[in-house]
């Protein structure tokens, strides 16, 4: 190992992406200090992922909406529209 790699709290997935998007991991580690990853050994300790992806169409009206709002509030519009969502609204 190089340097000691420290992650910041993040706000929202898409501030999470954006750090991950723009670091160098080979500056923290040496291929040496990979190890595989299996992933059904991982799923079946963990279990599958509690999401389900779907494809819908809104109109186009309505996200510009949730976009503006989302954007006063500085999370998401995709997040926003999930916590919609679950509320029933």
């Amino acid at each position: 190992m190089k340097k000691k790699l420290v992650l910041p709290k993040f706000k929202n997935e898409d501030e999470e992406h954006r750090f991950w998007e723009k670091i160098d991991l080979s500056e923290y580690y040496e291929a040496k200090d990979l190890k595989p990853f299996n992933v059904a050994e991982f799923l079946k300790i963990h279990g599958e992922p509690k999401i389900t992806r779907v494809t819908i169409r809104i109109p186009t009206n309505v996200v510009k909406q949730y976009k503006k709002k989302a954007s006063t509030l500085d999370v998401p519009y995709q997040s926003l529209m999930k916590q919609q969502l679950a509320k029933g609204a």
